[in-house]
């Protein structure tokens, strides 16, 4: 690859974008990124629900922190468990020509990350996780048993916190996709994960989430640029989304589902579609749903992808292989560039008008017509609802 063109890629969500995102673009380009590309969940997110802003003033943020050009990570795989989720990501920055992926970590070291990776990829392991799960236990710490049994409980203990986790995805997805990018990960600033309070100048979006619901606080913790696409938002009503604005209407498509229906959602496995079933005809409410559907064997974060995955209509096959086309929602001039090198390498799609959309393959339709449904639902949880058509309709972003 030239000197002059030697791009890293970032996965994220920017939901919304803080100020240990901005620190992650600056570390890609301070160890010797000529580009950063960024591939970008859409308007529904991994944890399961709508994304506090829509992906276009997302985009605009991640440009403004640093980023050159801004990829949507389509719905399936935006809103999926760990390892779809970074299979999705990972292959889409490949087809951008990066050779690198940047991401934070408790741990900081890629090395770890990279041999654990490899460890689970291995079909002593898969058995090895096999009799735990037999035993009882949840995947999660079916996984961290097996890996202690095999690998010692160094290892195992790199699974306990969430960034580790998804940086061991990303490597076991570059291995198992063929895909040779170097992992390149930078210590978590601040404010854990999940952390409800700002920890040293850093808070998480979490708690950034939680202070735009309530109204006030966020601004010291994000870059000035993003502060201002927030509070641009929500003066025009676009922000913050919300859940509860629609929870009625997510109740009622789950009562009016049956059991087969439930069983062909994504994340559904060992008859949890029953418990789901059940669920759905006691709750008043989503709390009180997901709390009726919960068993130690299920995350919460997996149910509510179940849930919103009800809501909008996905079934396990939609989310199936990889990504079939590379969309632009944003870039920069010196985004350019990352541009002509996904064209130039041919291996997707690259959509960068909606005319495009008429170009791809039945599957790529089918995706497209899912982010469109998505997009539409996703205006309804806003504060002043926003008209359907906007996938379609928006331009790509500008910075």
């Amino acid at each position: 690859m030239e000197p002059d063109f030697c791009p890293a890629g970032i996965i994220a969500e920017f939901n919304p974008l803080h100020l240990g995102h901005q620190a992650l673009i600056q570390a890609a380009r301070q160890g010797g990124a000529t580009h950063v590309a960024v591939v970008m969940s859409g308007d529904f997110v991994q944890r399961g629900g709508p994304a506090v802003v829509s992906k276009w003033s997302r985009a605009e943020m991640a440009l403004r922190a640093g980023a050159d050009a801004v990829f949507e990570l389509p719905l399936p795989w935006a809103m999926a468990g760990a390892e779809r989720f970074a299979r999705g990501g990972v292959s889409l920055l490949w087809q951008a020509g990066c050779r690198r992926l940047c991401f934070g970590s408790e741990w900081g070291g890629a090395r770890e990350l990279q041999q654990l990776a490899a460890l689970l990829l291995t079909g002593e392991f898969s058995q090895a996780v096999k009799g735990q799960l037999a035993r009882g236990l949840p995947f999660a710490a079916a996984r961290q048993a097996a890996v202690a049994r095999l690998a010692g409980q160094q290892a195992a203990a790199l699974l306990q916190t969430p960034n580790n986790t998804l940086g061991v995805e990303y490597c076991k997805a570059m291995r198992a996709l063929g895909m040779e990018m170097e992992p390149f990960t930078i210590p978590r600033l601040g404010a854990g994960h999940h952390a409800a309070a700002p920890q040293g100048g850093f808070a998480s979006a979490t708690a950034l989430r939680e202070m735009l619901a309530s109204g006030g606080g966020w601004e010291p913790y994000v870059p000035p640029e993003t502060a201002a696409i927030l509070r641009r938002e929500a003066a025009r009503g676009a922000c913050p989304a919300e859940p509860a604005r629609m929870e009625r209407a997510v109740l009622a498509r789950l009562r009016a589902m049956s059991r087969e229906e439930l069983a062909r959602l994504p994340d559904m496995s060992e008859g949890l579609e029953n418990r789901v079933f059940a669920a759905a005809r006691r709750a008043c409410s989503l709390e009180e749903l997901l709390a009726l559907a919960k068993t130690k064997r299920y995350s919460m974060a997996r149910l509510r992808r179940i849930v919103f995955s009800a809501f909008l209509g996905l079934s396990a096959e939609d989310g199936a292989g990889l990504p079939p086309y590379l969309r632009v929602l944003g870039f920069t001039e010196r985004g350019v560039r990352l541009l002509q090198e996904a064209k130039r390498r041919g291996g997707l799609p690259l959509l960068t008008h909606s005319s495009d959309f008429s170009k791809l393959d039945k599957t790529g339709k089918n995706v497209v017509e899912w982010e469109g449904k998505g997009s539409d639902l996703f205006a309804l949880f806003l504060p002043r609802p926003a008209p359907c058509g906007l996938n379609q309709t928006h331009g790509v972003v500008r910075v």
